[in-house]
Formats: structure tokens, C-alpha cells, sequence
């Protein structure tokens, strides 16, 4: 089998003859040009794996040759060679189809891995799909937003994911992961507005021992964490403004300082970022800093709500509730018409998360296997954002017992208590569910008489919590 081809773009012999012999110990084939003129003889005389070009050429600018390589040859990958601080100009060949850039002076790891990952992306099948558990649907939204994730796959631009919430954000840079060359190595996705701000550097970048009080050991960050990978920074719009500095700095460097470290350290990762808010709104108003932005946002894809495709619905419907049936081990029930109809006809704010929501909740709700349009527990009309259905008669709701203000429960402090309102929940659904099956000696078909739900819904909470023993 014979060896991969590159062919390296630059006027200055020496940088040619460094990218040569450094490709030639990976065992690659290397073609030179010194202009733009001659690469293009070259492009149509010889088939090339890779193409390395500088973006500063005596006859032109590599930029037109990132233009002509996209034009006549969209499989070729091409990098470009950029000035240290160019930026601005690798920004803009990302744009053009660039696969990715490199700045001088040339740092030979970094250059090794971009030509290794260039490589694997020249080899990827062009009639790869996601998989059915990431890319649910056949309307024109899901059929267009695969198209491009096919295509962006291939790429290392930045990309930036604008869509609701809810609406399956994480699932696309998931599946770009999946489809690029970097499929083998991690994915890491972080939620920016979950990390505490002071901890924030230290997550991100990781620290070394004793650099802060409470750091007893040295720490990995997420850059380090995905190397070779992907990382994926959710919400990113909810970053700080000191944050943003030191996020632009790292992926512009592709190197990060660990807290208390010396030396930085050379990344390796794809930055895919997501926010439900509107980043071009958040730059307007001071928020965030419109560098990042620009950095961030080489790429823009955007998600569609699923009010936009309702003929996604029944199909993912159908997948949800195979995905909830298999995780209780138990059957897959079925939508009836009418709970399709119900479905069709609502606006979905929280999209397809809150769809599995609901047809979680209905799948505990639903008897003989057939989810009714009752068990939804939506309101019919399209344009109600509300989930549950009132009550015909409000005076059938429970009268709260009265209790002697010394001795009522302080919901509040004891929810302090726990980590999350979730986990406080939990533990409290987990508190009842005990007494009442200790008061029939686990009879889990009066339990579940007692406590008012059908027998599907008490073994639901039972698995979920982990108390189901069978």
C-alpha cells in the first residue's frame, strides 16, 4: 500500500524543507510548491491526502487557493500556515473550508498531530450517517441539519450550535464528534453555567499540587481531559467576562496554563460551543466579549425547534419510549390517535427534552400498554406553553392539615441541606415510597393502591431509585 501524499505551499525553502523531512519520518510522500501557479499544476496532475499552504504566496493570497481546493476538490483537506497572531486571517480560511491552521514559528507536535487528524479526515466514508440514537427524523429541518453535520465533521473550525433548549444541541456536536476524524478520542461536554466561578479556572485548565488551599493533588483540566478529542462547552454565553479572556487566549494558543503551573501546555482538542441565548445579543449589550465571539463562531449551525418539524414527532416518540421501555425492562407501550393528535397539536417551549418528559410521566400513568391522550396530561390547545392540566374542580385538591406553626416542617432548611432540590426530592419520594410498602410488607400492588398510582408507576419510581429488588 502505498504512502499518503502531502503537498506543502510556501515561499520560504526552509520552512518547505522542515515540513518535509518532519513529514517524511511519519512515512508521507511530500510534494513542494513555492506559489500558488504551481500548486495548482500539481493539484491536477497528482491525487493529495493533505494540503499544507501559507497564506502569505508571491502570486496571491492561500486563501484563493483554500477557495480553489474547495471549488474542485471539496475532499482534499487543506491547512493553512498562518503569522504568529494572524488570527483574524486563519479565522477567515476556516470560513473558505480550511480544514485547519498553524501558526509560525511551526511547532512540530502540533504539526503532527494536525497532519494525522488531517489524514484520518481524508479517509472518512463519504456515505457515513449518525446513528438513529443521535439524529431522530425525516423532516427537510432534520434531512438539511444532517447535510451539514456530514459535512462539518470533516472540518476543525470552531462551531457554534444556536438553538432553544431542549432542543438537541448536545446531540449535534455529539454526532460531529462521532463522524470526524477525532471519533476515537473524547468527547467532553461541560455545562458553563454549572461550574462555581472559583473553581472555574481550575476546571477548565486543571492545577498542580498545592497551588491553592485544598488542592492536595495535581489536576487535570478539560483541555487536557479531551485531548486528541472534542470538547463541547454548553451555555457557553453564561461564561464571566474574566473567564472569556482566558478561554479566547487558550484556544487561540492551543496551550493552557494549569493554576500554579510554570510552562503551559500544548492542546490538542475541537471547540464546539452552544447557548440557548442569542450570543449576538449577549456581545451587544457587554456580556460577552466579541472576540470570543468571533473566535467561537466560525461556524454557526442552528437547531430547530420541534414545533418547526412536527412530522419528527411520531417517529421520536416512538424511539423515546423504546429507549424508556428498555431502561425499566419493560414493554413499549403505544401512543393511541388521540395521544398523538394531543401531541401534534402542542407547542413543545422545552422541545424534544421536554417530549421525553412527558412521555416519561405517561409512561408511568398508562395502563394496558396504550398511552391515552389523559395520560399526557397536556392541554389540547397548540398555543399553551402549560404542561399539566388543571383540576376540573379546584375544591377536589386536599386541604392542607393545620399544623401549630412550632411544629411545621421547614421545607427549606432541610432542601439546604442536600445537595440539589433534585436530590432533596428524591429523598423524600424515596422516604414515602418505604413507609407504604413497610405498612403492607411490601405488597407492591397495595402499596401502589394506598399511595393512589397505578402498579407501572410504583415499579417506575422503584427502579428509578433503586429499591426494585427484582
Amino acid at each position: 500500500m502505498s504512502n499518503k501524499r502531502v503537498l506543502i505551499i510556501d515561499d520560504e525553502p526552509d520552512i518547505r524543507e522542515l515540513v518535509e523531512i518532519t513529514l517524511g519520518r511519519m512515512h508521507l510522500d511530500t510534494d513542494s510548491a513555492e506559489n500558488i501557479t504551481r500548486a495548482k499544476q500539481l493539484l491536477l496532475q497528482q491525487t493529495y491526502d493533505l494540503c499544507l499552504t501559507d497564506m502569505h504566496l508571491p502570486d496571491g493570497k492561500g486563501l484563493d487557493l483554500v477557495e480553489f481546493i474547495q471549488q474542485n476538490f471539496p475532499r482534499l483537506p487543506v491547512a493553512v500556515i498562518t503569522a504568529h497572531g494572524s488570527i483574524d486571517t486563519a479565522i477567515e480560511s476556516m470560513k473558505a473550508g480550511a480544514f485547519d491552521f498553524i501558526s509560525k514559528p511551526v511547532d512540530l507536535n502540533v504539526l503532527r498531530k494536525l497532519v494525522n487528524t488531517a489524514i484520518q479526515s481524508s479517509q472518512l466514508p463519504t456515505a457515513k450517517l449518525p446513528s438513529e440514537s443521535f439524529i431522530i427524523g425525516q423532516s427537510k429541518a432534520i434531512q438539511d441539519l444532517t447535510r451539514s453535520i456530514q459535512k462539518l465533521a470533516r472540518s476543525q473550525a470552531p462551531i457554534y450550535i444556536s438553538g432553544e433548549s431542549g432542543s438537541g444541541k448536545e446531540l449535534v456536536a455529539r454526532s460531529i464528534h462521532e463522524l470526524g476524524p477525532r471519533a476515537a478520542k473524547p468527547f467532553i461536554a461541560v455545562n458553563c453555567g454549572a461550574i462555581p466561578r472559583e473553581l472555574m479556572e481550575s476546571e477548565f485548565f486543571g492545577h498542580k499540587k498545592g497551588s491553592f488551599t485544598g488542592a492536595h493533588q495535581d489536576k487535570l483540566g478539560l483541555f487536557q481531559a479531551a485531548e486528541g478529542g472534542t470538547l463541547f462547552f454548553d451555555e457557553v454565553a453564561d461564561l464571566p467576562l474574566d473567564m472569556q479572556v482566558k478561554l479566547l487566549r487558550a484556544i487561540q494558543e492551543k496551550s493552557v496554563r494549569p493554576v500554579g503551573a510554570a510552562e503551559e501546555l500544548v492542546t490538542d482538542v475541537r471547540i464546539l460551543c452552544a447557548t440557548h441565548k442569542s450570543l449576538e445579543t449577549e456581545v451587544k449589550e457587554g456580556r460577552f466579549r466579541q472576540d470570543l465571539f468571533y473566535r467561537l463562531n466560525v461556524i454557526q449551525l442552528s437547531v430547530a425547534p420541534l414545533r418547526q418539524r412536527r412530522e419528527d414527532i411520531p417517529l421520536l416518540a416512538k424511539h423515546l419510549l423504546e429507549k424508556i421501555a428498555h431502561e425499566m425492562q419493560l414493554p413499549a407501550p403505544k401512543l393511541s390517535a388521540a395521544a398523538l393528535q394531543t401531541l401534534n397539536e402542542y407547542a413543545f417551549p422545552g422541545n424534544v427534552r421536554e417530549l421525553e418528559n412527558i412521555l416519561e410521566r405517561a409512561f408511568t400513568l398508562c395502563e394496558n400498554d396504550v398511552i391515552d391522550a389523559d395520560d399526557l396530561q397536556l392541554q389540547a390547545n397548540g398555543d399553551s406553553h402549560q404542561i399539566f392540566s388543571k383540576p376540573e374542580n379546584e375544591s377536589t385538591r386536599p386541604t392542607p392539615i393545620p399544623q401549630d406553626k412550632n411544629s411545621r416542617i421547614d421545607y427549606p432548611s432541610r432542601c439546604a441541606e442536600y445537595p440539589s432540590l433534585d436530590d432533596y426530592l428524591l429523598d423524600v419520594e424515596k422516604e414515602i415510597l418505604c413507609d407504604a410498602l413497610e405498612k403492607v410488607r411490601w405488597n407492591k400492588t397495595l402499596a401502589a393502591k394506598k399511595l393512589g398510582i397505578t402498579f407501572r408507576s410504583l415499579r417506575y419510581r422503584l427502579q428509578k431509585l433503586g429499591l426494585d429488588d427484582e
